[in-house]
């Protein structure tokens, strides 16, 4: 990751605003990133269309290191073909030539381009539209969204095939690495493609949430939701609010209602043990249960109760005390509630 000074930044800025018009129309229709008006929902929608089709093999392709090991005369010489401007061209080349600053030593950067700059989206899809241009003279189905690029086949065999040469032309035409242990060949359903997976319904692609999404999903909630992270109850719902309306903008596409629910009862569960350890002492949590519900007795005994946090999260009476409904009123959000709303 390279951070541009501000100066830099702004010269890059404004060299991608006058090339972005003159390589836009040479781009291919099935590269979506980093492109005006194009998106990841409509790269996800351009594959079901495939697999929908009958094209119900992939090879996923996973370029290693790709910012890192892009071929600089390579990518210097592709700039040339539409750049008559040598000035504009020597300036490109002294920018990815710069080095970067690690602590206080400087480090050369002979090779890549470095990502956080304004120019290395465009710069990364220049390079990859000579593979997008590949593809489509060989009559390939595919789709590509910046480094990550699936291509759909008719058979296991016809993927295989196609590994073999694709792995050929990126490593020696274009001098790119192929991660080959990590490039897969096999029926879609399972692989992964920008956070979701693919599985077929009666003929008809669908998406679902990646295992691996999921697990990230998880991670996150946990952090917010930790008990020692020192957030209040304001500061703890506005994070929860701003990364769950994000998190199900971006996978609202994909099927998950059940996972969703279990996500749901969980970060409950959290969000219960939160609450528990604000309120501390006894004599808090029996006044604030007394709030909450529960009568006199049954909120004696909960609130002199030693068990942990997390146990005393899953007891009934907390539960009740703080059910559903009580936590939406108190402004913690729902997951579920969010994607019934934009799913709908």
């Amino acid at each position: 990751m390279g951070i541009p000074t501000v100066v830099d930044r702004l010269i890059q800025q404004s060299i991608t605003q006058i090339l972005s018009p003159l390589f836009e129309p040479e781009f291919s229709d099935n590269s979506y990133g980093f492109r005006p008006q194009r998106g990841a929902q409509m790269a996800l929608c351009k594959a079901q269309s495939y697999i929908s089709a009958g094209n119900k093999y992939a090879v996923d392709l996973d370029l290693e290191q790709f910012f890192d090991t892009v071929n600089q005369s390579k990518l210097i010489a592709l700039l040339s073909h539409k750049i008559r401007d040598g000035r504009v061209i020597s300036l490109i080349h002294k920018y990815l030539r710069a080095g970067v600053m690690c602590g206080e030593k400087l480090e050369a950067s002979a090779h890549g381009v470095p990502q956080g700059s304004p120019l290395s989206p465009l710069l990364s899809n220049i390079m990859l539209n000579e593979l997008d241009k590949e593809l489509s003279r060989r009559g390939h189905h595919f789709v590509r969204y910046a480094d990550d690029c699936m291509i759909f086949c008719k058979s296991k065999r016809a993927a295989e095939r196609i590994r073999t040469h694709i792995i050929r032309y990126i490593e020696q035409v274009l001098y790119l690495k192929v991660n080959r242990e990590k490039t897969k060949v096999g029926y879609v359903q399972g692989m992964r493609f920008l956070g979701y997976s693919f599985y077929v319904r009666k003929g008809e692609c669908r998406l679902s949430l990646h295992p691996k999404s999921y697990l990230k999903l998880r991670a996150k909630l946990k952090e917010l939701t930790g008990r020692s992270n020192g957030m209040s109850y304001s500061k703890r719902k506005q994070e929860l609010h701003k990364f769950i309306h994000g998190w199900i903008e971006y996978f609202k596409h994909a099927n998950m209602k059940s996972r969703l629910s279990q996500i749901d009862e969980w970060l409950r569960r959290r969000i219960r043990m939160c609450i528990w350890k604000l309120w501390k002492r006894p004599k808090t949590r029996f006044k604030n249960l007394l709030r909450c519900g529960l009568n006199k007795e049954v909120a004696y005994m909960c609130a002199n109760n030693s068990k942990g946090y997390w146990y005393m999260s899953n007891t009934l009476n907390l539960q009740q005390a703080m059910s559903i409904e009580k936590l939406r009123r108190a402004g913690y959000p729902c997951m579920m509630d969010y994607y019934r709303k934009v799913a709908s």
